[in-house]
């Protein structure tokens, strides 16, 4: 647990008071210290990568308390990506669309409607991501057209091009959040359609940010939200 020694809202000396909380001595806010060490101490095992449940058993928490923060923190992180988005969409970026499926199901072609296709942005080496909208809604009408096998065929196309992008752009810092990507999104098994883009926003804000900024920047936003 990490000790609090100035106001978590302000950074102004805090004093004890007699039930066991603290005070503020400027914004005069009153708050309980054990509560606040909890969320920076969450907040830290979310930065270093450290998932729900093992955080929940080293912890002695409740792993359904800890997935509830981690989605608010995934909530914050997309927040903070789109304001500094606001702040660098005047600068001139490269993009590149891309794909993502499961490793488990890139043998199974009636899966090629799960795939994930979002864009990638890269405003002079800081990634941005926009979620395209998904093919889902449109598989059982592919399948009564018997179109399934054309658009299969389309989709390995891709997969082929979106290679040969990988191999002529080695060195590009799209291709390297790709990757970062790719190797992120193990930690997780089977993110529904409606859940993927919090895990990219996550995955874009850790990316964008070493892992001291990250705790700096999701505590900012947490608070100020309180």
């Amino acid at each position: 647990m990490q000790w609090l020694s100035k106001c978590i809202y302000c950074q102004h000396k805090l004093y004890q008071l007699n039930d066991g909380m603290v005070k503020c001595s400027a914004c005069k806010r009153k708050y309980s210290p054990k509560r606040i060490n909890k969320i920076l101490t969450l907040i830290d095992c979310f930065c270093e990568n450290e998932n729900a449940l093992q955080t929940s058993k080293r912890l002695e928490l409740s792993y359904v308390s800890i997935h509830e923060y981690y989605d608010i923190f995934r909530l914050h992180c997309a927040q903070i990506c789109e304001d500094e988005y606001e702040t660098r969409r005047d600068i001139s970026c490269e993009y590149e669309e891309y794909f993502y499926l499961e490793q488990s199901k890139q043998n199974d072609k009636s899966a090629i409607f799960d795939a994930h296709n979002f864009l990638t942005f890269d405003y002079e080496d800081h990634i941005y991501t926009v979620v395209m909208p998904t093919l889902q809604r449109y598989k059982q009408q592919f399948i009564d057209d018997n179109l399934e096998e054309v658009y299969n065929n389309e989709f390995n196309k891709f997969k082929r091009l979106s290679r040969i992008i990988k191999v002529s752009k080695r060195f590009n810092n799209i291709v390297n959040f790709w990757e970062y990507f790719e190797q992120f999104i193990l930690n997780y098994k089977g993110i529904s359609a409606e859940n993927f883009p919090r895990y990219l926003k996550e995955a874009e804000f850790k990316f964008n940010h070493s892992i001291s900024v990250q705790k700096a920047l999701l505590q900012k936003q947490y608070f100020k939200n309180l």
